[in-house]
């Protein structure tokens, strides 16, 4: 795995730290690429289409004596389905959890009704909160100030930063300030540890991003990837097989492409991604299947950590 962008040399002098901290938010607020920018390495998956984290992904970084565990939750937004209803429940499930809860704010969105939702109840959260406004490059400087401003008014927050997760503006203050800020105690993970995910299932969460990316507009968002085996062969390479599922016949069309050409592109895009995070040749074998009505399967959210909602 990569290696940390932060030294975690350790100052006997300090004590030291370590905490869990939840970013919330609504689909799209950037929350997976400022994940992966205070990570410094690759553990959420990033795409346009919303509502592509379903799983509370843990990524970590290390800031001096302070190891910093980072919950990506899903998006929060109205849920109109099963499956959206266990991601909603899961993200403030990972906010109550944690030892701080960082908001983020699309601030070229502004205070909009996923915004006003989101803010609306973060007074049943007791943690300390941090305001994180996101895209700032893309907003005046004065709508900016307006916008913190409000946001300050409507809830209460021990600080507000402005950054672009995107060009890793302002994201090492972020790092520095809840370094200072996590509980005192021991690591909870090796300092060159970066996810705790299995990566097994962090490759599979790197096919399904290859897959969004490509087909953002044609497919629907109920569409999983699990790996099914993951080989180690003796010249040192991997042969992973994985299955993409989909809920009807016509989206399985849609994925193979005319001729194979489109799982080919996805299959190619998640190899030599995964090749380098795991610093091994890769060998990638994906299939395509129905398997209908899988949002509604009790085992599917079993297997992505989200509790079945019963109703």
């Amino acid at each position: 795995m990569p290696e940390h962008t932060e030294s975690a040399v350790q100052d006997t002098n300090q004590p030291t730290r370590c905490g869990f901290v939840a970013l919330i938010g609504a689909p799209n607020a950037g929350k997976s690429t400022l994940t992966n920018a205070l990570v410094g390495s690759k553990v959420a998956i990033v795409s346009p289409k919303v509502q592509t984290t379903r799983t509370l992904v843990r990524g970590i970084a290390m800031e001096g004596p302070a190891q910093l565990i980072f919950i990506d939750t899903p998006g929060i937004f109205s849920p109109r389905r099963r499956l959206d209803r266990a991601m909603v429940t899961t993200a403030w499930t990972g906010a109550h959890d944690a030892d701080v809860v960082a908001v983020l704010i699309d601030a070229k969105k502004g205070l909009d009704d996923e915004a006003e939702g989101i803010i609306g109840k973060l007074d049943e959260v007791r943690q300390p909160k941090v305001l994180i406004l996101n895209k700032v490059d893309l907003v005046d400087k004065e709508k900016l100030l307006g916008l913190a401003q409000a946001l300050n008014t409507k809830a209460r927050f021990d600080t507000t930063f402005m950054i672009s997760a995107l060009s890793g503006d302002g994201v090492a203050d972020v790092r520095k300030w809840l370094a200072g800020h996590v509980p005192e105690g021991p690591w909870h993970y090796p300092e060159d540890e970066v996810s705790d995910a299995p990566v097994r299932m962090l490759a599979a969460e790197i096919t399904r991003e290859k897959l969004y990316l490509k087909l953002h507009q044609e497919l629907p968002y109920q569409s999983t990837v699990e790996t099914e085996t993951w080989t180690e062969r003796k010249d040192g390479s991997v042969r992973i097989e994985q299955t993409i599922f989909v809920e009807r016949e016509s989206q399985r069309k849609i994925v193979l492409g005319k001729g194979g050409q489109t799982i080919k592109a996805i299959g190619e895009a998640a190899r030599r991604e995964l090749a380098e995070i795991i610093e091994q040749p890769v060998h990638l074998f994906l299939f395509v299947k129905v398997r209908e009505d899988w949002g509604n399967d009790p085992e599917r959210y079993r297997q992505m950590g989200l509790e079945f909602p019963k109703e």
